[in-house]
């Protein structure tokens, strides 16, 4: 006889996916934004000239951990779609659009390279929306997880986009960290 899970044992098995996946994502986040100094604590960014829309360093952290477990919680939901053909291409587009995602801190931040910065935000804002539409085909409150984040990435390659137009040569304002300069006096 074939034993079917009630609702109560499907929802446990997400939660043992959730504990993982949600820790998970916000670690790869937060290892992200600690390879390069990130907002006033960067003297870089502290030196550019923003728009009128930035919010304050608070929010840029605030934001991104609320992202980062809704990120979590989509990916233990298609985890936990045993059954679905799409899961696994689905699963592999998750994490091209992560690495992605990954790779926009350091290079803003630390390498200071705005213009690829805004190029990097808008492929990953193409990825994270066929991850969408994806997720959606397997589970829609899954793809409803991930629209906070689709609207953050326009919202952010908003401001990049601004950022580069008020500060043409922004690579070059200061110094890398990265640089070795020695000082005659």
């Amino acid at each position: 006889m074939r034993e079917i899970a009630s609702k109560q044992q499907l929802r446990l098995a997400f939660m043992r996916w959730a504990v993982v996946t949600v820790p998970f994502i916000l670690l790869l986040g937060f290892t992200s934004a600690r390879l390069a100094p990130s907002g006033s604590a960067n003297s870089w960014y502290a030196a550019l000239v923003k728009p009128a829309e930035t919010p304050p360093d608070w929010a840029f952290p605030a934001a991104w951990t609320t992202i980062y477990i809704l990120l979590g919680l989509a990916l233990a939901m298609i985890i936990h779609a045993r059954g679905s053909r799409l899961r696994g291409p689905a699963i592999a587009l998750f994490a091209v659009q992560m690495v992605v995602n990954l790779i926009w801190s350091p290079l803003f931040f630390g390498m200071h390279q705005v213009t690829w910065a805004l190029v990097t935000i808008v492929v990953m804002f193409v990825l994270a929306f066929a991850t969408t539409m994806l997720f959606g085909r397997i589970r829609a409150g899954a793809a409803w997880l991930l629209v906070p984040y689709l609207a953050w990435l326009v919202y952010a390659g908003l401001l990049t986009y601004r950022i580069s137009e008020l500060n043409p040569g922004a690579e070059t304002l200061v110094p890398s960290s990265s640089t070795s300069q020695i000082i005659n006096i």
